[in-house]
Formats: C-alpha cells, sequence, structure tokens
C-alpha cells in the first residue's frame, strides 16, 4: 500500500507515532497506577468489564466526547494530548512468546513501546485494562483461516477502544537444532493455524504434526529440551531468537498469507483538527444486534449504502447473553424466511447474533455519525468499538 503520513504543525508524522501516542490521561494516571514490572499473568479479576445492554458506547474518563440521544458515544476532536511517555514507562501487550507474529505486529504498530508478552489473549486484555500496558496489539483476522473470533468475543467483554491496525505479512520457517537435517525430523510443533497453512508441505515430509499453543513457544520448547528429532514452524525471527537454524523459509501453501491486528488503548482514538487525515484515511469499527424480524439486517446494511460509505468486514456471532431467539411470527405458509435466508416454521428458535462491522471513515464525520444514530433507531444495542487511521503503510 502507499505510504500515506500525518502533518500537525509542520511535523511529519508515520502511521505508527500517530497510533501509539498517548489518549488523554493515560500518562497521569498511569504512573500511579501502574503495575510494577512486567505482569505477564496478572490476576483476573472476577468483573471483567459491563455486560452489554441497549445502545451501550464506550465511556471513557477524562476524554472529550459527545453522546447522541440513545446513547451512543461519538468521539469529538481533541485540540491537546498529553505528551509522549517516557520509553521505560511505555508497554504494548501482545499474545505469545517473543518471535511471535504478534510480537512482530506489536513493534510494527508501537515501535517506542516496551513488548509485554502474555500467555493468552485475555491475559493481554486484563493487562492493558489494569495499566500494567499502555496499549494491547491483537490479531483479529487472517487472509486464509479467516477471523479469531477469541478477540472478537474479548472486544465484547472490555470496555477497551481501537485506536489503530497493522498488517503482517505471515512467513513461515521450518526451524531445527543446529546440524538437524530434513531426514532426522518427526515431529513438526506449531499453533494449530500454522499447521493448518503448511499442511500440505508437511504431509510430504511425512511426518507428525503436534499442535502448540504459539508458533514461537514451539521454538523456544525444542531450543531449550534439545529436541533434535523435532521441527518448528514459526517465524525467522524465532530461529535467532532461539538459536535456531531455518532448514526451509516460505513453507506456508498458499502465499499472500496475512494477519491483521487491531491497537487497543483504555481511551478512544481523538481526532485532532489539522492532524492532515483525510476521512477516507479512518475506519471505524462497531458491533451491534439486531431485532428478529425479516429484512432487518438488509436494514442495517442500507444506512451504510444509501450515504455511499464503504463497509470493510462484516461478521457475525451468536450472542453469548440470549444465544436464542423465538421466531413465533414466522409460518410455513407465510414463507417466513430467517436472517440466512432459510424458510423457518412458526414457533421455531434460531440464534440471535451480534454483528461487527468496520467502514471506511471517521466519526468526527457528519456523514458517518448520521449513519450510526440511524442504525441506533432500530437496533437493540449499538456500540462503537474504535474509529481510527487505517493502516496505509502495509
Amino acid at each position: 500500500m502507499a505510504s500515506v503520513s500525518a502533518r500537525n504543525g509542520g511535523v511529519k508524522q508515520s502511521w505508527s507515532q500517530i497510533v501509539c501516542r498517548p489518549m488523554p490521561g493515560d500518562v497521569a494516571r498511569g504512573r500511579q497506577q501502574r503495575v510494577a514490572g512486567s505482569v505477564a499473568r496478572p490476576q483476573l479479576g472476577p468483573h471483567l468489564g459491563p455486560h452489554l445492554g441497549p445502545h451501550l458506547g464506550p465511556q471513557s474518563r477524562g476524554t472529550a466526547s459527545g453522546t447522541t440521544a440513545t446513547g451512543t458515544t461519538i468521539p469529538r476532536a481533541s485540540s491537546a494530548l498529553s505528551p509522549e511517555p517516557d520509553g521505560a514507562s511505555a508497554k504494548v501487550a501482545y499474545q505469545g512468546f517473543p518471535g511471535a507474529y504478534s510480537e512482530i505486529a506489536a513493534n510494527q504498530a508501537c515501535p517506542t513501546h516496551e513488548t509485554l508478552p502474555c500467555e493468552q489473549f485475555e491475559i493481554a486484555f486484563e493487562s492493558l485494562s489494569q495499566w500494567a500496558a499502555d496499549r494491547a496489539v491483537l490479531p483479529v483476522e487472517n487472509s486464509l483461516g479467516g477471523s479469531i473470533h477469541a478477540v472478537y468475543d474479548l472486544l465484547q467483554r472490555y470496555r477497551l477502544h481501537i485506536v489503530g491496525e497493522t498488517f503482517v505479512a505471515v512467513n513461515h520457517c521450518l526451524l531445527v537444532l543446529p546440524g538437524v537435517s530434513k531426514s532426522d525430523i518427526k515431529t513438526v510443533l506449531s499453533h494449530p493455524q500454522a499447521l493448518a497453512q503448511t499442511q500440505e508441505y508437511t504431509r510430504r515430509m511425512g511426518v507428525v504434526r503436534q499442535e502448540y499453543d504459539d508458533t514461537a513457544g514451539a521454538a523456544k520448547m525444542i531450543a531449550e529440551k534439545n529436541l533434535r528429532d523435532c521441527a518448528a514452524v514459526a517465524s525467522r525471527k524465532a530461529g535467532e531468537l532461539y538459536g535456531l537454524d531455518v532448514l526451509d523459509e516460505g513453507i506456508q501453501d498458499m502465499l499472500g498469507n496475512i494477519t491483521r491486528f487491531v491497537v487497543l488503548s483504555r481511551e478512544p482514538y481523538m481526532i485532532r483538527p489539522g492532524s492532515g487525515l483525510r476521512n477516507d484515511e479512518f475506519k471505524t469499527s462497531i458491533m451491534f444486534s439486531l431485532k428478529e424480524g425479516p429484512g432487518v439486517l438488509f436494514r442495517a446494511m442500507s444506512v451504510f449504502a444509501l450515504r455511499d460509505i464503504t463497509l470493510t468486514k462484516i461478521e457475525s456471532r451468536p450472542l453469548r447473553s440470549t444465544p436464542l431467539v423465538s421466531m413465533t411470527s414466522m409460518d410455513w405458509d407465510e414463507g417466513g424466511m430467517d436472517e440466512r435466508g432459510m424458510a423457518t416454521p412458526k414457533g421455531s428458535e434460531g440464534f440471535n447474533y451480534l454483528f461487527y462491522i468496520d467502514f471506511v471513515g471517521s466519526l468526527g464525520d457528519s456523514n458517518c455519525q448520521n449513519a450510526i444514530r440511524n442504525l441506533e433507531e432500530f437496533a437493540t444495542m449499538v456500540r462503537v468499538l474504535g474509529s481510527y487511521p487505517r493502516d496505509m503503510e502495509h
């Protein structure tokens, strides 16, 4: 993609500088509440975030924002932001071991921040929520494997905000201990997705595929346990970190393997006047639910189509709090149809869906604000996950 920069007061800013600058109140509150040391495994509290209710918006302390009549928060322009925290205090959390693709994404999105590895996705969310980190970078979709549903479910549960995105090209390598040849390998270890993306390659090798929690973690274990009959599928960086040789590179079955990551913050991204960014250089992510009925999803999509707003993603997930909904208004004789276009008998039940949508545009734009307000008129719940600069550099 073409490289895009923003100008603010005559100073040229890179995409990562825009995304990873602190939000209002980050520094002052962080110095008072930050957990001491690098906490990769914080204790999860019993209250992980407010339950979803009608028309929930991202309520954040210390931010300049406006609220629609039904309660969805619209970020407003901020004329001043806190100074950049010093390098020793700024941390970005990610899931995985050092050398994981998530660490590559974290360094790419927040190059001035110290990385904080976390064992699980939820620990990364909790690290950010409990002030152990200033940002978190998590994968949300892969060009081959699709959406990472565990992260979408956590976005629903936690009151954090998407403030940026970044893309990482996945280049899988076959990593072994020095001196090991391909004929010595009996087992290949890696994350399930990495094994699935290299299935044809490992099938030709005639080896046993064994799942591991993390690509870099598999490389680390081979190095620590001196497993000379095993190989790991991981990044070249993981091989360099753990002293492994790259026996083969680019072993994924299909080219164009790219993962999209989002950058999370405790505060929403605030749109600054004079930033130099056009409206089409922003992306907005929302989640919403709808009442059961004919044409309701079409009506929701029309909110954006009629305003010439481009959708870049739509994802549906069963709503965990109320997964089933009664379809008593439908009848075979009346030609009742569910959201998938399937005929549904009277009195049956179907899934109650939560929809995630990304669209091009900023909530600082009145056209986008009106689309959200229009959606609120008939949606049972609308929540803005973030309005942020698109990654135009990768």
